[in-house]
């Protein structure tokens, strides 16, 4: 097996010298270094990264842990564009990434921080963490430098980091934009539980109806747990004993499976029932109607986490956490009742 050595020999430099060359320094000539790089080549040398970092002082490599991501219905984009952001925004840097995909019983199996101890990870972007997870619950004395997404930081701990939208405000907006098309007859299509997020853009729904003097009563808030089908299941049994003017989903995919019951039940939308989402998936353009619902820009999070996370690396955040901007996205599935 071709070692460093056996490079700076055939090359005639020192070993300094092959390093050097792989990692850009400017004190080596480019000659010396394109000389090197076609010594490395023909010998099929590669420079060993984990050692690389385990001999470095810092560590170069940061870990995007995502969870769930194995589980996610094939229509939802938005794990891929996280990965895009993240992928982009550390390609622009000195450091590595690794991808870590996990489910819950790998978090009861073993401590993210301990995965990252045992591969020299220098910091983590957790995404798909729920408040009820294990990970979640390591988050407050971590020692370890993180992000985490869609989830809002309420410890003192200097090391963690959080990007999200305001989801509370975006749920406000969209709610306040049913009513100003007259709706008041209107079924909620809760995520899960157990999510940030969902705490959140319930918040947002709630602060949207108390300023119109309006309130949900039980039965018309239905836990969806952001599930196509479990949606398309709840809105259908729902239909069967009352047909409300507008579902306000808290998610596209919901908002899909919704709209697969709408249509089922002989009913059209907008004219007879309307239909909001929130996340702006690709498919949203392409349901009849399209959908309107809130756009959120996730390779702008993915990249925006990644960001976060190198400056509280190497200590220059000012800030623990960031929103990203979201947007209503007005299309065809929203009737305005006035005059009705």
């Amino acid at each position: 097996m071709t070692t460093i050595k056996d490079v700076a020999k055939k090359a005639n430099v020192s070993v300094s010298v092959v390093s050097k060359s792989f990692n850009n320094y400017k004190d080596v000539k480019e000659e010396t270094r394109q000389r090197v790089l076609a010594v490395a080549q023909e010998l099929n040398y590669s420079p060993n990264i984990n050692a690389k970092n385990l001999s470095s002082k810092k560590q170069m490599t940061f870990g995007l842990i995502s969870s769930g991501v194995l589980n996610d219905n094939e229509k939802d984009n938005n794990a891929f564009d996280i990965f895009k952001g993240v992928y982009q925004a550390i390609s622009e840097s000195h450091f590595e990434l690794s991808i870590y995909l996990i489910d819950s019983q790998q978090q009861k199996m073993q401590s993210y921080v301990q995965y990252c101890r045992e591969r020299n990870i220098g910091g983590a972007i957790l995404q798909g963490i729920r408040t009820d997870d294990q990970y979640y619950k390591e988050l407050i004395d971590t020692s370890l430098p993180c992000v985490v997404l869609d989830i809002m930081n309420d410890t003192s701990n200097a090391l963690i980091g959080t990007v999200s939208i305001d989801n509370a405000a975006a749920s406000e907006k969209i709610t306040k934009y049913i009513l100003e098309k007259n709706h008041r007859d209107i079924c909620l299509i809760t995520g899960t539980a157990e999510t940030y997020v969902n705490e959140e853009r319930m918040r947002g729904v709630e602060q949207a109806l108390s300023e119109y003097g309006m309130c949900l009563g039980d039965v018309d808030i239905v836990d969806g747990g952001f599930s196509e089908d479990k949606a398309y299941e709840l809105a259908a049994a729902y239909l069967q004993r009352h047909r409300p003017t507008a579902f306000l989903c808290f998610s596209d995919l919901m908002a899909i499976g919704v709209m697969k019951a709408i249509k089922e039940a002989g009913l059209q939308i907008p004219q007879d029932v309307s239909v909001t989402g929130f996340d702006d998936l690709v498919i949203s353009s392409y349901t009849h109607p399209e959908l309107t619902t809130i756009r959120q820009d996730f390779v702008e999070i993915g990249r925006t986490a990644a960001q976060l996370l190198q400056d509280i690396k190497e200590h220059k955040n000012k800030q623990q956490h960031v929103w990203v901007k979201h947007q209503l996205i007005e299309r065809k599935s929203v009737k305005n009742l006035a005059g009705n």
